[in-house]
């Protein structure tokens, strides 16, 4: 199914949260134009993205249909607004002050093309919406990394895609909505720092914390060493956790104690005493919820 299908987007998001949401909406059948500013002479893209990581970069934006233009010139702007004309949603990710500079402020666009939707991506919103910042400071702001250790994705990038997806949706509907909105263009901003924000929200509840049930507090739901790796183990519901005591010879009862240290002792014996392949058959045969990680 393509639901976005004949919707015109328009992007002028550099790096991943605009060009990952491209591409989601690509994926919806919207038609998907970038345009991006001219790139020096030695590179073909002018997008950090497609410097540090090519393959990334090619990933978001296959079916993309791509524009190059200097948006300080009188040159790019006539091109820029020659899209602008037929696009749905545009899709930005300056700051404020920026696209003020550019002649790209909300009120300006609306008067001129009122049919116009734009969503507008920025790292924090409000009076910090002029800061400088980018997912690591995100994350850090919201609890989200541990010690020296660098997060293992670009979460509050990707979550400010989906958010940004959601944002493209929630216009496209209010524009269609009976009423004063009726075919007028919507604006909506994103901030990465609110989708940093939602997905910390478990932490927040204590969900995640040491001595939360899925932080691991829970013997069923925790990493553990096996004797040629690591197993994810996710027995949290009382059935798997069940399964996974049998399975480790525990006494019967021992699932009722998932939060006592003797029961998260006795699994971590057992699992230590056996191979990924060995806990993968398990798995498979007793239907408990784990997977297999190389050391």
């Amino acid at each position: 199914m393509s639901p976005l299908k004949g919707v015109r987007i328009l992007s002028l998001a550099l790096n991943l949260p605009g060009p990952a949401a491209l591409m989601r909406l690509r994926g919806m059948g919207a038609h998907c134009t970038k345009l991006e500013p001219l790139p020096t002479a030695d590179a073909t893209t002018a997008d950090p993205m497609g410097l540090y990581k090519p393959a990334a970069y090619e990933t978001m934006h296959q079916g993309v249909h791509m524009v190059h233009a200097d948006l300080k010139t009188e040159r790019g702007q006539a091109r820029l607004h020659k899209l602008l004309v037929r696009t749905d949603v545009l899709i930005t990710s300056f700051r404020p002050s920026a696209l003020t500079k550019l002649g790209l402020g909300w009120r300006a666009l609306h008067r001129q093309y009122p049919a116009l939707c734009m969503v507008s991506v920025v790292g924090a919103s409000g009076a910090r919406a002029e800061e400088p910042g980018h997912d690591l400071t995100y994350l850090a702001e919201n609890g989200l990394v541990n010690g020296l250790d660098m997060p293992t994705s670009l979460y509050a990038d990707m979550g400010g895609s989906l958010l940004t997806t959601e944002a493209v949706l929630q216009a496209l509907l209010l524009r269609q909505r009976p009423g004063r909105l009726l075919g007028r263009g919507v604006f909506q901003q994103i901030a990465l720092i609110d989708a940093a924000a939602y997905l910390a929200l478990p932490l927040s509840w204590g969900l995640t914390t040491p001595d939360g049930d899925v932080g691991g507090a829970h013997a069923g739901y925790r990493v553990y060493a096996c004797k040629n790796g690591r197993v994810a183990v996710a027995a949290l519901e009382p059935h798997f956790a069940a399964r996974l005591c049998e399975a480790a010879g525990l006494p019967q009862g021992a699932a009722q104690q998932m939060l006592k240290r003797s029961t998260h002792q006795a699994l971590a014996t057992f699992l230590a005493s056996q191979t990924r392949q060995q806990l993968d058959r398990l798995a498979s045969a007793k239907d408990i919820p784990l997977h297999t990680l190389p050391r």
